[in-house]
């Protein structure tokens, strides 16, 4: 295979694999947030984690198309290579995500309280016009005063 037959093959099979991850966003939606947020970092690393096919040329291919590959027709030995590469890209990947969670989360709360101090200073439109009723005379629907008279004991 030719420089330029490799890189059309990655080429192919990074389009197929956004197919892939797109299709493993759609299925995940549904999941609470804290579990669908892993299984999507999981399924990034299952379909973009390369491995080394021949260490002489450097030529990589994706790991877990290596793992499937000598599984099934147990040629090679390229299957304790790929599992360990995807072991550390995995562990490199959930690290990754748990920072960015232990980060988010303290901003999260900061959002929520400063959301929740900002509605409770706010006061809703039936009690404003319950504030100005208290205020004004009685209107008529034409906007003019009524009469008021005092009432006979």
């Amino acid at each position: 295979m030719i420089e330029n037959d490799y890189l059309l093959a990655w080429g192919v099979y990074l389009i197929a694999a956004l197919g892939c991850l797109l299709v493993w966003l759609r299925m995940t939606r549904w999941l609470w947030r804290y579990l669908r947020e892993p299984l999507r970092v999981l399924g990034a690393v299952l379909l973009f984690s390369p491995t080394v096919v021949d260490p002489a040329k450097d030529a990589f291919a994706p790991a877990l198309a290596i793992a499937a590959l000598d599984l099934v027709f147990q040629v090679g030995n390229n299957l304790w290579r790929a599992a360990a590469d995807l072991t550390m890209y995995s562990l490199i990947a959930l690290a990754l995500y748990l920072l960015f969670v232990a980060v988010r989360w303290p901003l999260e709360r900061w959002w929520q309280g400063r959301a929740a101090s900002a509605k409770a200073d706010q006061r809703t439109l039936r009690q404003r016009m319950a504030e100005d009723d208290e205020d004004d005379e009685p209107f008529t629907a034409r906007g003019s005063r009524q009469r008021v008279e005092p009432r006979l004991k």
